[in-house]
């Protein structure tokens, strides 16, 4: 991830120089508009039709352009996966600096969207309609496709408002209460392993996504982020609270050196050594594919709260469809996303096991009252969509978010492998993030 991370921003360097402290590649505002569309300008393309190329790794968007192109028969989709991620990004920069090849459609997680905004490589889709669809989304996401600008730079498709997956089996066991503050998790942590010392509460070997989301939760806001204007602060109380509360679970051995998406880490799952998972409630289709044997003894309950009593929430994932500025067809690829993201498209996706961002979706009898069978029949929808409405909705990432998490492992990953403190790591982050920036030609603000 690293050198893919870093290839991605030497393409950013190409494409603007280090002219970001002066707006030769974007400021403030964002991406820029070719032009606006009418809902005239929309149907007008649809009807014409044409090849629309669309860059994404979801596997449910296959059903939703084969449904666009029933729907649309002068329309054809070329639905493209340059890779996950991060390849996808290297692969959309690499694009962009040629200028050729870029497509209509890309998706691009929440967490980068900053990075493509600021220099103005998305189309603002604000005088294409999208304000309009504003309440249809729940915070977060409607928040990260703003990428810290003032536009709308896509439009969301999923999103991963967090919860506590637990193995009911093995805290029944055990007698252990599900915890429901942070506080009460390292209890538990503590009375499982001492009960079974193969038994962890979690795994974990650092991972820069997942803090940021603990941080997020924690109310910690470490990203400052005014155009090319950046800072970086990790000694707020929020990130005390979340340092405080993991630091006692390392320096006890309490959670396992185990990588998410491993072999091991499914063995994990499957076999109760691991019981807890901290995560986006996207998940639910993970533990049922990879730890199938585990069926009917996982629960979900809402996210440990760091004050007793508390409600907040954060997101953990979650991606955009968005038009690249480069792209041809910008009304047909507006279409597309607007029926992917917030059409008809949309129940396809969440039939197909997506989770969606759209607030008459979380809110429908119907996802509510699903259940799951890999859940022992609970209705877990229901404290997703509780934890989507509790999540904060000023939250920002760094617009240079993909290098700084590529650099967390040699940063705050060194707490989890050697005597460095968690705040250490952090401050080291914030020293290798703030040093980028300025190589790059950020202001940056200490």
């Amino acid at each position: 991830m690293e050198k893919r991370s870093r290839r991605l921003l030497r393409g950013i360097g190409l494409v603007c120089a280090l002219a970001l402290a002066a707006t030769a590649c974007g400021g403030s505002d964002g991406g820029t508009n070719p032009t606006s569309l009418s809902r005239a300008d929309i149907e007008a393309a649809l009807e014409k039709g044409g090849t629309l190329t669309v860059w994404a790794w979801e596997p449910t968007l296959e059903q939703v352009a084969a449904d666009f192109e029933k729907a649309h028969p002068a329309v054809e989709i070329d639905l493209v996966n340059p890779g996950v991620n991060g390849d996808q990004y290297t692969a959309l920069q690499n694009a962009v600096s040629a200028e050729r090849g870029v497509p209509d459609v890309a998706q691009i997680e929440y967490f980068a969207m900053g990075q493509y905004v600021l220099t103005e490589e998305l189309t603002d889709l604000t005088d294409y309609g999208a304000g309009e669809l504003a309440d249809a989304y729940t915070p977060g996401p409607w928040n990260g496709v703003k990428g810290g600008g003032e536009g709308i730079y896509g439009l969301p498709m999923d999103s991963g408002p967090m919860a506590l997956f637990y193995n009911k089996r093995v805290f029944d066991r055990h007698g252990i209460d599900v915890p429901t503050t942070w506080d009460e998790y390292v209890e538990a942590a503590r009375a499982l392993h001492e009960a079974d010392p193969k038994a962890y509460i979690t795994n974990d070997i650092g991972e820069a996504g997942f803090t940021t989301s603990m941080l997020w939760q924690a109310g910690s806001r470490p990203y400052r982020v005014d155009g090319t204007t950046v800072g970086v602060d990790f000694s707020d109380p929020g990130a005390e609270a979340y340092t405080t509360v993991w630091q006692q679970l390392l320096d006890e051995k309490l959670v396992t050196p185990i990588a998410s998406w491993s072999d091991e880490w499914y063995k994990g799952l499957a076999d109760g050594t691991i019981a807890t998972l901290a995560t986006g409630a996207w998940m639910p289709a993970n533990l049922a594919s990879g730890a199938a044997g585990a069926a009917g003894d996982w629960r979900v309950a809402p996210l440990p709260q760091w004050t007793e009593g508390g409600a907040t929430s954060a997101e953990n994932g979650g991606s955009a469809l968005t038009l690249p500025r480069l792209g041809a067809n910008e009304a047909l690829a507006y279409a597309f996303v607007e029926y992917a993201g917030a059409g008809e498209g949309v129940q396809t996706r969440v039939a197909g096991g997506a989770f969606p961002a759209t607030v008459a979706q979380l809110d429908s009898k119907e996802f509510q009252d699903t259940k799951f069978d890999y859940f022992g029949g609970q209705q877990a929808n229901r404290i997703f969509a509780e934890s989507a409405a509790n999540v904060a909705a000023d939250w920002t990432y760094l617009p240079y978010q993909i290098y700084a998490n590529s650099v967390f492992n040699d940063t705050v990953g060194k707490a989890y492998v050697s005597d460095t403190r968690l705040t250490d790591g952090l401050k080291t982050w914030r020293d290798a993030s703030l040093r980028y920036g300025e190589e790059q030609g950020f202001t940056v603000e200490r």
